[in-house]
């Protein structure tokens, strides 16, 4: 993937204040036209259902969180299995998360779309090694 000039990235995480400054190192690094935060795992599939429905853009580019409310990364994961495998094949999920947990990262690795799992606070460099 290459990882400058994208056209959008999407940013989920429950946390503002980490959303915020994830946002600002993405917004510094300017590899992305767009940058869409939401707050939770069940706000961000309703996202990228209508824009699927709406024939707009999908994220090349998905960092998120593992331990949220409502629905957690995994449950996210699960039901983004469900897009169609055109816009799965085109986006690349990060995990981005507070978790060690090995069996979170051995988890993470039967998707896929989630190429990287990385330990917060998001870095810029993070975005240097992208997959």
């Amino acid at each position: 993937m290459k990882i400058d000039n994208m056209k959008h990235i999407l940013l989920i995480d429950d946390n503002t204040i980490d959303n915020y400054i994830n946002k600002l190192i993405v917004m510094e690094s300017k590899i992305a036209d767009s940058i869409t935060v939401m707050d939770s795992g069940v706000d961000a599939l309703e996202f990228l259902n209508n824009l699927i429905g709406n024939n707009e853009p999908f994220p090349e580019l998905i960092f998120l969180d593992i331990q949220m409310p409502e629905m957690d990364g995994f449950e996210f994961l699960d039901e983004f299995d469900k897009f169609p495998e055109d816009k799965k094949e085109r986006c690349t999920i990060n995990l981005l998360s507070s978790s060690k947990d090995p069996s979170d990262i051995r988890r993470a690795e039967e998707y896929t779309y989630v190429k990287n799992f990385f330990s917060k606070p998001m870095k810029a460099e993070m975005l240097k090694n992208i997959k």
